[in-house]
């Protein structure tokens, strides 16, 4: 499928680099092609102000490249006024294989995706009239809406789908790990790969395939008697829903600290002394983290330095420099 540009030539779709080691994208590029203007545009968008209400928080704000898009440092996200959310602003990427977004799976569709954030009160806080308004009056944003759908209307939909596009390309398959399971010539030390077979054998029912998440919701026994956020439960309204989160991939979660959706755990040890000695026999808690009478994960001191040994190399460098996906000159 081709889009015409303003010139009223066809312009080619781009493709998205999909790992060969990775399952089939399931983002409907059909219904939004990806190009080169799409792109461009969906990136300045991205890293653009102009999206909240007084120009101060962009996308780009609480997703930061060298955090694999995410906020590090940050318990919970930081937006408009300095106002703290409630969750941890989760990493940006492989988000052509997923077909429900947020920790709570809230949005079902990619291309409705930012409409949370741009009208989250403590986010961008901004309507979505107020954004097209402004966009349609900038000195440059109609010229670029043209180039990327071939007329210079600004719209609800093509704002969405222009910041797909940037979003959809956000691929990191090009870590350590990636290279030595293709074949690329890359070697792992005796301590990784018995961190790649621990990881197997104690976490991959969860953290499956080589997207190293099954995009499932769960409940991972968490401490949750203070708690007021749901998760999942806010969604489906069902009480087996209740505390169930996202299952977020391990994919450069070296860089993405700190930890969990409401960012509790400061770094890795923290993550995995939890699983060895902190789960919480919860009402929903997913059987994996209970069999019997014991709660959560075997795991000694060594294996948890070889499982984060191993984390470490899904690390994915390229991804985290790559200019494509910097912030451009608007």
């Amino acid at each position: 499928m081709l889009l015409t540009c303003c010139d009223g030539e066809p312009e080619p779709e781009m493709r998205i680099d999909a790992p060969v080691n990775f399952p089939s994208i399931t983002y409907n590029t059909q219904k939004n092609p990806v190009t080169t203007k799409g792109f461009e545009l969906g990136r300045s968008l991205f890293y653009d102000g102009i999206l909240s209400r007084d120009g101060t928080i962009s996308c780009g704000s609480c997703h930061q490249q060298g955090a694999a898009f995410s906020h590090r440092g940050h318990i919970v996200s930081h937006g408009i006024d300095d106002k703290l959310g409630t969750r941890n602003a989760p990493p940006i990427m492989n988000l052509a294989w997923q077909k429900y977004f947020l920790w709570d799976g809230g949005v079902h569709d990619l291309d409705l995706q930012p409409v949370a954030p741009i009208q989250n009160p403590v986010e961008m806080d901004e309507k979505l009239e107020r954004v097209l308004d402004k966009l349609r009056n900038h000195e440059s944003y109609p010229d670029k809406f043209d180039q990327a759908f071939g007329s210079n209307e600004i719209n609800t939909e093509r704002l969405l789908k222009a910041l797909s596009q940037f979003m959809v390309t956000l691929v990191s398959g090009n870590s350590r790990y990636d290279k030595y399971k293709r074949g690329e010539g890359e070697v792992l030390t005796s301590d990784e790969i018995e961190g790649l077979n621990l990881v197997q054998q104690k976490c991959a029912s969860c953290h499956s395939t080589d997207l190293f998440t099954d995009l499932s919701f769960r409940d991972n026994g968490l401490d949750e008697t203070t708690k007021t956020d749901y998760g999942r439960y806010a969604i489906t309204l069902k009480e087996t829903d209740r505390f169930k989160f996202k299952v977020p991939s391990l994919r450069n979660v070296e860089v993405t600290a700190p930890y969990m959706h409401d960012g509790r755990f400061r770094n890795l040890d923290m993550v995995l002394d939890h699983y060895a000695e902190g789960v919480h026999n919860n009402a929903n808690l997913d059987p994996l983290l209970k069999q019997g009478d014991v709660l959560g994960i075997s795991l000694t001191k060594d294996d948890k330095a070889r499982i984060i040994a191993f984390i470490k190399t899904l690390t994915d460098r390229q991804f985290l420099r790559d200019t494509r996906f910097s912030e451009a000159s608007k």
